[in-house]
Parts: C-alpha cells; sequence; structure tokens
C-alpha cells in the first residue's frame, strides 16, 4: 500500500511539475490564452505545495518501507518543492514591488519610443509614457534608478551600449546615432513576453549622460524586471566605461 502511495505521489509531482512548465510554454506556442496559462500556473502551484506538505508527512511513516518507495516519495517531495520555492519567490517579489511595468532614468521628459512604435502597435500597453501616477510610484520603489554619466564620447557609450545588447542577445531595432538614440526588446522565457527598452545617449557638461527607459508590451504588474533590467545594464555599462 505504502508503496503504491509513494508511486501515485511521484507521478502527481510529475504531473503537478508538467502542468506548472508548460502553462507559460503553451501560452508563448499559442496553446491558450494568457488567462488559461495563469490559471494553470496557479492550480500547479497549489497542487505542489499541497503535495510538498503531504509528502513530508507520508516520508515519516514509511521507515520499513523499501528503497525504491523511499526514493520516489523523496524524489517527487524535491520536484514539488523546487516549484512552490519559485512560485512562492514570484508571489513574494509581485507584492514587494508597485503594480506598474514602465521605469525610466528620467521622469521628468522619459525618452520615447520611435521606431518601436510600429512593433507596439497591437500591445495592450502604448508606447507613450504610463504618466504620473507610475512616475510617483516609481520615486518610492526605486529611487536609485537614475541616468548614467560617464567621461566617454557620445558614439563611444553608442558602441558599447551595442556591444551589450548583442551580449544580451536582445532584438535591435533602431541605431540612432545622429539623435543618440537606440531601441531595442526582449524576449523573456517561459511566457514570451516581450519588453522594450531605449536608451537616450547626449552630450552633457563635457561628459555623456544615458538615460534608458524600459516598458513591457502585455500587463499591468513588470514584477520589478524592468527596473532590474536597467540597474544591470547600466551597471554593466559603467563598469566598461572605466
Amino acid at each position: 500500500m505504502k508503496k503504491t502511495l509513494a508511486k501515485i505521489f511521484f507521478y502527481l509531482s510529475l504531473l503537478c511539475t508538467l502542468v506548472f512548465i508548460l502553462s507559460g510554454y503553451g501560452y508563448q506556442w499559442g496553446v491558450w490564452g494568457l488567462g488559461t496559462g495563469f490559471t494553470l500556473l496557479r492550480y500547479g502551484a497549489y497542487a505542489a505545495i499541497g503535495l510538498a506538505i503531504i509528502q513530508t508527512t507520508f516520508f515519516f511513516f514509511m521507515k520499513d518501507s523499501g528503497v525504491s518507495a523511499k526514493a520516489m516519495v523523496l524524489t517527487g517531495f524535491l520536484v514539488t518543492l523546487l516549484i512552490s520555492a519559485t512560485a512562492i519567490y514570484w508571489q513574494y517579489k509581485a507584492r514587494s514591488v508597485p503594480p506598474i511595468h514602465d521605469i525610466t532614468t528620467d521622469i521628468q521628459d522619459p525618452p520615447e519610443f520611435v521606431a518601436m512604435q510600429r512593433l507596439r502597435a497591437d500591445a495592450p500597453n502604448p508606447p507613450e509614457y504610463a504618466g504620473e501616477e507610475t512616475a510617483q510610484q516609481q520615486r518610492e520603489a526605486y529611487p536609485d534608478i537614475q541616468p548614467l554619466v560617464v567621461s566617454a564620447s557620445v558614439q563611444e557609450v553608442i558602441d558599447e551600449i551595442v556591444a551589450i545588447i548583442a551580449s544580451r542577445r536582445w532584438d535591435i531595432v533602431s541605431i540612432n546615432r545622429r539623435d543618440g538614440r537606440i531601441e531595442a526588446s526582449e524576449k523573456l522565457a517561459w511566457f514570451g513576453f516581450r519588453d522594450d527598452v531605449v536608451f537616450r545617449v547626449t552630450s552633457e557638461n563635457g561628459a555623456t549622460r544615458v538615460d534608458m527607459r524600459s516598458k513591457s508590451r502585455i500587463g499591468r504588474s513588470d514584477v520589478g524586471v524592468n527596473a532590474d533590467r536597467i540597474k544591470k545594464f547600466l551597471n554593466d555599462l559603467e563598469a566598461r566605461m572605466e
């Protein structure tokens, strides 16, 4: 009986994992809509958390069971634990950041999407800046999102930005050296969401200022992804310009 239950828990763990993973890829592949994807994600996570708790309890009643049965329960537990931890982390992350999806280093005069507008024509989130409400939430949540100022020339900085974009395998949409504007997009793994970025590189008081804006095409909250993208990119750019 215990061995049979061990097998059932093991296969249920695999099923939960499959549902959890395919929730995003199914949407990305066009198998189902975003609502269905999020529903599968949510219930896959709930099932994984429940199974992890059940298997933890069940394991203590398997002292006299064979090694194979114990191994199946332990493996199933580790799988569901991983899914549970991932779901709990993203839930915590979502609650710890404001529900915004448009982040910029210049709230007063955000860099504008120009070439990107045609690619965002059908996107739920328009290319225009989200507005003062978003700006206020950014000030409170991400006060460290600021422009980067370096001593190199504008064209040198543009070259470095393009090099970093290429190393990240983002899709470059436009490079306008005259206006100092670079536009690109990143396709996220799992659900395949597209986020767009625009850089504005200008000469300022004998130095070069870099402003960056990152905006999601879909969704109200970005779970902090756009802010993280700007921080990491500008940190890498600063390191390369030293």
